[in-house]
């Protein structure tokens, strides 16, 4: 008996459920982190291993394994969510993407200008932190506002925070990949193409792909470029084609896709392990008075914190308010301007991805911990800054 499946439903389904677990996850890390049991939490993270079979050779850590291994898993969902919405999504027709492009790039280029006006001098390198969106606490704040939200606005925050993780991976592969070594990427590119000829020639042996897959993480591993890259990369490459031989059925269409399998087989596991334990060992900052002191005298922590809460909102509104003035693209049906705004500070809760570069982007663990600091507060002001717009929003209603 086959078992019907709604895509874009269940993926916003799990990415709100995943939001109210990155959560939970994140206020454990802290707590663990600031509790006795803060030794043994650190040390855990910092146990090293190595993994060595003929030519193969690994030297990681706890914490390593979950940033490099486990969250390649996350950014293949992320490819795939990006495949999916270019194919046959919300992205699928210049008319639909052009106003979401158009406010994830406001969205994005005022965040990182907000930083280097006030922390460019200190340290320019963390302009990548602010313009990031989770996508989960996104979606999951939209959830929870319910009808205050005009429906359109939910097509449209998925859109925009899809173009912002295209955004933070280009930023990712070009400004926090170093010491790049072009005989890893050569291999790397070698990898891709064999990936590509067996799309070609119609081969569909899954442990075939993930031999590849591995292969192609190994090479930007060794290469310098960011080996979560390659699960962006091995999502993008996935044909959305129809998957024969399965028990399930797209209930929207009646017609399921590779890359709708593929979402629905790994995205609860990215959803609800990956990214709580990513969470959990990334949130994990000793707070004193000092670090706070610390964070209010830090031009970094505040370009990190203005970038989220004053950029994001501003720059979406900003955007689309100039998209619409020259004619460019479809406004957000029944939006306002007060809509666009609450849904921009949604989009200011950067979270895992923020985090995610913070770490790439600063070498100094204890600008690590300021930035990650940063963006939790940042974060969390965003969130409360766009359910009150919406309750606003809701009174005008009633």
């Amino acid at each position: 008996m086959n078992r019907v499946i709604r895509p874009l439903r269940d993926f916003l389904h799990r990415e709100s459920a995943s939001g109210v677990l990155i959560l939970i996850a994140s206020f454990l890390g802290l707590l663990i982190a600031n509790s006795p049991l803060s030794d043994s939490y650190f040390d855990t993270l910092a146990f090293d291993f190595e993994i060595s079979l003929g030519a193969i050779y690994l030297n990681l850590t706890i914490l390593k394994s979950i940033n490099y291994v486990l969250m390649t898993i996350f950014f293949f969902v992320v490819g795939l969510e990006i495949k999916r919405e270019l194919t046959s999504g919300h992205l699928s027709t210049f008319k639909k993407a052009i106003m979401p492009f158009v406010a994830a790039i406001g969205g994005m280029a005022l965040p990182a200008g907000i930083y280097l006006a006030i922390a460019g001098r200190v340290d320019a390198n963390g302009w990548g932190v602010p313009v990031a969106t989770d996508i989960a606490l996104a979606v999951g704040l939209l959830a929870l506002v319910g009808s205050s939200a005009v429906a359109s606005l939910r097509s449209f925050l998925l859109a925009l925070a899809v173009i912002d993780d295209i955004g933070a991976i280009l930023i990712i592969a070009l400004i926090y990949s170093t010491g790049v070594n072009f005989s890893w990427i050569a291999a790397g590119a070698i990898a891709i193409a064999t990936i590509h000829t067996f799309k070609k020639l119609g081969a569909t042996s899954t442990f075939v792909y993930v031999l590849l897959g591995v292969a192609l993480w190994y090479c930007m591993y060794k290469s310098g470029v960011h080996p979560t890259l390659a699960g962006v990369v091995l999502g993008l490459m996935t044909p959305n084609i129809i998957k024969l031989n399965t028990k399930l059925k797209d209930g929207e269409d009646g017609q399921l896709s590779v890359i709708e399998w593929l979402e629905e087989r790994i995205h609860p596991w990215s959803s609800f392990a990956i990214i709580p334990l990513f969470a959990f060992a990334n949130t994990g900052v000793i707070i004193t008075n000092q670090s706070i002191t610390d964070a209010i005298n830090s031009p970094i922590a505040w370009g990190i914190f203005a970038g989220l809460v004053l950029g994001k909102p501003i720059g979406v509104l900003a955007a689309v308010i100039l998209a619409r003035k020259i004619r460019l693209g479809q406004y957000p049906q029944d939006a306002k301007s007060i809509d666009l705004l609450a849904t921009g500070s949604a989009a200011g809760i950067g979270f895992t991805v923020a985090i995610f570069i913070a770490n790439l982007a600063f070498s100094d663990p204890a600008i690590q911990d300021l930035a990650v600091i940063s963006v939790i507060i940042a974060s969390i002001v965003s969130a409360l800054i766009s359910l009150l717009l919406f309750k606003v929003v809701a009174k005008k209603k009633s």
